[in-house]
């Protein structure tokens, strides 16, 4: 690995390249992101190195093999999409917390 310095950038040139996307699927339709999906899952497949900002959770889902979650700046959950979506602080912290219906027959229902 070498760095260059021409006194306004560095740039770090090595074998593996990064790319990192900042929400670029916020505002496509389902369709956009779906090509948006299948254009990172290239890239990805081509040996780059992605990290992805977003909130579009069913484009991560389809394209994270690591996944770090924040709430409110701090982390709160790492690892596997299907970690992530069976992770207790996570639900809580996205979804809130998980009232059950009332059972039939309750005479509150």
């Amino acid at each position: 690995m070498s760095l260059i310095d021409d006194g306004h950038a560095m740039a770090k040139a090595s074998d593996q390249f990064e790319i990192v996307l900042d929400e670029v699927m916020a505002g496509l339709n389902p369709a956009e992101i779906d090509q948006a999906v299948a254009l990172v899952g290239k890239l990805s497949s081509r040996g780059l190195t992605i990290v992805i900002v977003e909130h579009v959770m069913r484009a991560i889902m389809a394209v994270a093999r690591h996944i770090v979650v924040l709430d409110h700046g701090q982390k709160i959950a790492e690892g596997t999409p299907k970690e992530i979506v069976e992770n207790p602080e996570v639900i809580r912290a996205y979804l809130g917390s998980y009232v059950h219906p009332p059972a039939s027959g309750d005479a509150h229902a």
